[in-house]
């Protein structure tokens, strides 16, 4: 069987780079007319041009807030009114928040709402209604594995991705009736650059590898996903072959569940192991 794609109309958020980027370049192989955004006008549009040349039968390329109710009605709009309609709608939009119990505010944890499962509730809000009068839709809502197994520390997103998974789960069912299927993808450690971010942050006596063989530990299949990776199961899950298939949350982790708590104490270890060298060398 063939995933067939082709002419469907598709709509990418935090499309500029990493998972949503790989997304979007998926579906524009397919065929399907891509509609991406992001926060910087300057990189979405580069980005669109890309898409095109990978075979996008056309493309929408706007930069959006995300946690601006009338941006996103307002791109929406713009996408239905110019192709007739929504198909597939991917929330991939979203931001991390550091922060622990004596730094974070309680305003914090409501800002970060406003930038995930808030903002993948105004997209849905929008596109709903588009394919409702088709009776034909996909919805497929990128969250995070923390927000299932709930690890100690990094509260915001653990609550945060856990409101997430369960609004797509609810809307999953709430919209199958009208042949709109609506499912989560949790995910593990996905390779889109973060962990350089996160290497920068220990001590400089840590190399690389030990850092990488610290992040692997708690994951069985032993390495990061891909992106693109990702993007095929988004693909199966746009489909028609995936059409008995809704309020699903499928975790794209490479078998790590529950060892995702260890994580925080073995990244807190190798820290102190780094500052301990560092006291040796003086």
């Amino acid at each position: 069987m063939n995933i067939d794609l082709s002419g469907k109309r598709v709509i990418v958020t935090g499309a500029s780079r990493g998972i949503g980027a790989a997304i979007a370049e998926a579906f524009a192989r397919e065929g399907a007319s891509v509609a991406i955004c992001s926060r910087t006008e300057t990189v979405i549009s580069s980005k669109g041009k890309a898409l095109r040349e990978l075979g996008a039968k056309d493309v929408i390329a706007r930069p959006v807030d995300v946690g601006n109710s009338a941006e996103v009605r307002a791109f929406v709009s713009e996408v239905a009114g110019q192709w007739g309609g929504v198909d597939v709608l991917v929330n991939n939009a979203g931001q991390g928040r550091i922060g622990n119990l004596q730094t974070l505010e309680p305003e914090d944890m409501l800002e970060h709402a406003n930038f995930l499962q808030v903002a993948h509730f105004r997209f849905v809000q929008a596109c709903a209604p588009h394919m409702q009068a088709q009776k034909w839709g996909r919805i497929i809502n990128i969250n995070a594995l923390n927000g299932t197994q709930a690890p100690p520390g990094g509260f915001t997103t653990v609550a945060n991705r856990a409101a997430g998974i369960a609004l797509s789960r609810s809307l999953g069912q709430a919209l199958a009736p009208h042949n709109i299927l609506v499912n989560s993808l949790n995910m593990g450690w996905i390779d889109t650059g973060q962990w350089d971010r996160h290497y920068k942050e220990m001590p400089q006596t840590i190399t690389r590898e030990e850092f990488i063989e610290t992040v692997l530990k708690p994951v069985p299949l032993g390495r990061f996903g891909t992106p693109e990776e990702v993007a095929n199961i988004v693909l199966f899950l746009a489909s028609d072959l995936a059409s008995f298939v809704s309020a699903a949350s499928i975790d794209v982790a490479g078998g790590m569940q529950g060892q995702i708590n260890y994580y925080p104490k073995l990244k807190l270890e190798l820290h102190e192991e780094g500052k301990r060298r560092e006291q040796e060398n003086g």
